[in-house]
């Protein structure tokens, strides 16, 4: 029983940091009918800021551990956010009344380009981030004891996650993107800017994303510029579980994606780990390909 609940908590906080990277897929899709294959690459700039800007700044030490790692994570969700906006304008809206295949291409370019950028700075080895930075300590749950970064991971992810939920449906901004996810053309009837929407739901995505790779840093303690290949294709696996578009949609497909593979690892192989992650992906598509909520469909705004 403890094993399972250990399995489970950690899959939750797995789950958590793949919903944050499939709300950016799910966010550039709903509007641009775009799969941004570039989005893991950012996830990874942001692991990279982080830890450059943990070592360089010294947050921890003269803030504290916890509000040093909040102004860690704001920054870094700040910097991708930049990065994000850089490259919708120059990846993308060149070839916005382009064949889809055109950006779709372009996309897997920047991809490319991003990663490689990443290699040629820090370098292809792993790097470390400082194991001492939040206490290694659990909290008794349920009977069982838990690792507190778990709980941090998970809360700080549902905050996130939450909180865009309640900015896309009840602000303004939100309605504008929701309207412009739905037509295009008649948003800017409507005296919508639809450049200014795009821009932000590229600001909002990677800085979701550049958050995830701060907590991978944290959580795992190492980081690699290759890892954005694979978390990105497991968040875009989480979209398509959950409903690519679906913002509900992608978080219950990353939260319910790490549960899986977590129990996977314990009761089946771990080695098979990430196989089973893509067999998910294989049983929805022939099973359910508008996934578990649904693709997003037109509504009133």
């Amino acid at each position: 029983m403890e094993q399972f609940f250990q399995q489970l908590t950690n899959g939750l906080a797995v789950g958590g940091i793949y919903a944050l990277i499939a709300l950016g897929y799910t966010m550039v899709y709903g509007v641009m009918k775009l799969i941004n294959f570039a989005h893991g690459d950012l996830f990874t700039i942001g692991s990279y800021l982080g830890l450059t800007l943990l070592t360089s700044l010294m947050l921890t030490d003269r803030i504290g551990a916890f509000l040093g790692v909040l102004v860690l994570v704001v920054m870094v969700m700040g910097l991708v956010g930049v990065v994000g906006i850089v490259l919708e304008r120059a990846a993308y809206r060149p070839l916005r009344e382009s064949p889809r295949l055109s950006a779709v291409v372009s996309a897997l370019g920047a991809s490319i380009f991003l990663q490689n950028t990443i290699m040629l700075i820090y370098g292809a080895k792993f790097h470390f981030y400082p194991q001492d930075i939040l206490p290694k300590m659990a909290i008794n749950l349920l009977g069982f004891p838990v690792p507190l970064m778990r709980i941090i991971l998970l809360l700080t992810s549902l905050v996130m996650m939450i909180a865009l939920y309640l900015f896309i449906q009840k602000t303004k901004i939100g309605t504008a993107i929701r309207a412009a996810a739905i037509d295009q053309g008649a948003a800017r009837l409507m005296g919508i800017d639809v450049n200014g929407v795009v821009m932000i739901v590229f600001l909002i995505g990677p800085a979701l994303g550049g958050a995830a790779g701060v907590m991978v840093g944290l959580y795992y303690g190492q980081v690699n510029f290759t890892m954005g290949w694979l978390y990105g294709l497991k968040a875009f696996t989480a979209a398509i579980l959950g409903g690519i578009g679906n913002i509900p949609g992608a978080m219950v497909g990353g939260i319910l994606l790490g549960v899986i593979e977590a129990l996977g690892a314990a009761y089946i192989s771990i080695a098979w780990k990430d196989a089973i992650a893509f067999c998910v992906l294989i049983l929805i598509l022939i099973v359910r390909p508008t996934g578990l909520l649904g693709e997003r469909v037109a509504e009133k705004v």
